[in-house]
């Protein structure tokens, strides 16, 4: 959040999973509430509060979800539970996971993955997340783009820094940014709380 400030951004956008590897879901839960930050449903959220299918998620994951479900506060259940899938601005299109049938959580890894959402959406610029994989697909014969901003709680780009995406309005442009935090810092809270060690463990390398 200090790093977005500094840029001077006037509007900020969560694109979901607030939720589901951490250590401290409570808190990142009220950081977007009392922010009052506009922000999609993710995969993991809807999970947290006992709406997705536990068989979905690997291993790890279900056991960090059902570790949540049990920290949750009701307030923030209440928040997660009231999450829409889709949230549109101006020319904007923000989901979580895919614009095409955006609660199945597809993924979209490939330039193909991607032609077959284009056909999902009329805005220039649709911003999805859930790949955990920054990267920014052009449409064939067209000039719209669909832009993974990756992840802020666990970049899997080789990369152990946040990344959060800042995009210009009035130019069109875009950049990928980085922000250093505390990673180990991170890992403990996941190690403390007795959750899966791969999950804290990945961190370190962003993986």
């Amino acid at each position: 959040m200090a790093s977005i400030r500094n840029t001077g951004a006037d509007k900020v956008i969560c694109l979901g999973d607030i939720v589901g590897y951490g250590a401290r879901p409570n808190e990142c839960v009220d950081l977007i509430k009392d922010r009052k930050i506009p922000t999609v449903m993710g995969n993991h959220d809807q999970a947290a509060v006992g709406r997705g299918n536990l068989a979905y998620f690997n291993t790890y994951a279900r056991q960090a979800i059902i570790w949540t479900m049990t920290q949750l506060k009701d307030e923030e259940k209440r928040f997660l539970s009231g999450l829409e899938l889709t949230f549109k601005i101006d020319d904007m299109l923000f989901v979580h996971s895919s614009p095409d049938n955006t609660g199945d959580w597809n993924y979209i890894f490939t330039a193909a993955d991607a032609q077959r959402s284009f056909s999902a959406f009329q805005e220039p610029v649709c911003f999805i997340g859930h790949t955990h994989y920054p990267n920014i697909f052009y449409e064939e014969h067209g000039h719209r783009r669909l832009i993974n901003v990756g992840s802020v709680g666990q970049p899997r780009d080789n990369n152990p820094q946040a990344c959060w995406g800042q995009y210009d309005t009035s130019t069109g442009e875009y950049r990928l940014m980085r922000v250093e935090y505390d990673v180990e810092l991170a890992v403990k809270d996941i190690l403390d709380a007795q959750l899966p060690p791969f999950l804290a463990n990945r961190l370190l390398l962003g993986t």
